[in-house]
């Protein structure tokens, strides 16, 4: 006798994560709108670099362009050596040893990644700025932890978390994205007391580390949380940063994070597992602009002028720069009182220019919206002088 055919079992997967919506599809309309502009759309929502990628990287990729064999999770020495010589010379973080530094594909990889390569896990908070990038807050939650987001800008004891609340990660993000926002030695120092009370590991981003825009910052640069005055050793701390911005290698993904050894070995040994490898030409590439300074300094030019053409044109337009905006890639905008973020953004799109609503970086940004400096030299000035016209002020008044 036949059996009867056995109706399927219903699928396992893909279940869904706790993930929020990702925000930048809400903007298709406003972006399909400003297109609509008779002299083009100017985008400055997304900070992607369009700038050239420096000669001095493109000649290192290229030179290390015959690479047969797979590279190591923990990078090769000379990239290792690089990382070490830049953060004492930019950073002013002294004798990093080859136990602590590590090349990684991006620094968002590890944004997203580090909760769950450190083995933070249900029960855990993982505590990051109120106004934030989004993956601070996905990183927790794929690790199926809870985010809270702080003022990181005030006095820990004010944030109102609960002694007994398992925090297992404080994120640090200085300069900031979106509120450009930058926190002085004293103030980590003494986040890092707090979460060390905790038993927690503190991180910061510090990707925009080499684009500061106001004193002191612009001349005595910005601080690394591993700087010898924020904590005289390093443990329970890591730092990332990225070429992407000061060298516009995002495409290339070489970014590399530094910090407590115990915490890098960690984080290197899932690594390996995953077969989370950076290219040998791109570690290469990495070595070659970490010893450059020239093509840095050429690039934080062309940042400042635009930021001072777009910073000028937005106030002539009625809109509103947060005073503690002093360094980063991005202008914190607000408008008239009681106009929302995704009014502003509407407003822009009807002069053509495509900007970022603050709610994308969470309940602080009501009201705001992050105008990116990374459009040509010909589109910023194009979008300065509509934020200069009359029909710019009737749109913000």
């Amino acid at each position: 006798m036949t059996a009867a055919p056995q109706s399927p079992a219903r699928p396992l997967l893909p279940r869904p994560l706790a993930l929020p919506d990702f925000p930048w599809d809400t903007l298709s309309p406003y972006r399909e709108r400003a297109a609509e502009h008779p002299d083009g759309v100017v985008d400055l929502a997304v900070g992607t670099p369009v700038d050239d990628t420096p000669q001095v990287a493109r000649d290192a990729l290229a030179a290390a362009s015959n690479a047969p064999g797979y590279p190591t999770a923990v990078g090769a020495p000379a990239v290792r050596a690089a990382i070490i010589e830049w953060m004492e010379r930019r950073r002013g973080v002294a004798g990093l040893t080859q136990a602590e530094v590590i090349p990684t594909i991006g620094s968002k990889e590890s944004v997203a990644l580090l909760p769950l390569q450190l083995g933070v896990g249900p029960g855990d908070l993982v505590l990051h700025p109120r106004a934030a990038y989004p993956t601070y807050d996905v990183g927790a939650r794929l690790a199926g932890a809870r985010p809270v987001p702080v003022d990181t800008d005030a006095d820990p004891r004010t944030w109102g978390i609960e002694d007994s609340a398992q925090v297992a990660i404080v994120w640090l993000n200085s300069p900031g994205n979106p509120d450009g926002h930058v926190l002085g030695v004293e103030q980590m120092a003494r986040i890092v007391d707090w979460a060390r009370a905790r038993g927690a590991v503190v991180i910061a981003d510090e990707c925009y580390a080499e684009l500061a825009w106001a004193e002191p910052w612009a001349s005595q640069g910005i601080p690394s949380l591993l700087d010898p005055r924020v904590s005289a050793d390093r443990s329970g701390l890591l730092a990332l940063y990225s070429l992407s911005k000061q060298s516009n290698l995002a495409g290339y993904r070489a970014a590399f994070l530094a910090g407590d050894a115990a915490l890098v070995a960690a984080v290197t040994e899932v690594r390996k597992h995953a077969g989370l490898l950076v290219p040998a030409p791109v570690q290469a590439a990495l070595v070659a602009a970490l010893g450059d300074e020239a093509h840095v300094e050429a690039q934080r030019s062309v940042y400042r002028a635009r930021r001072q053409a777009l910073a000028e044109a937005s106030a002539a337009a009625g809109l509103v720069a947060d005073p503690a905006s002093v360094a980063g890639l991005y202008l914190w905008l607000s408008g008239p009182e009681g106009m929302s973020a995704y009014e502003l953004v509407g407003a822009f799109a009807e002069l053509g220019i495509v900007v970022a609503p603050g709610d994308f970086y969470g309940e602080a940004g009501a009201g705001r919206v992050r105008m990116s400096l990374t459009d040509t030299d010909e589109r910023v000035a194009a979008a300065a002088a509509r934020l200069r016209s009359p029909q710019a002020a009737a749109l913000f008044s």
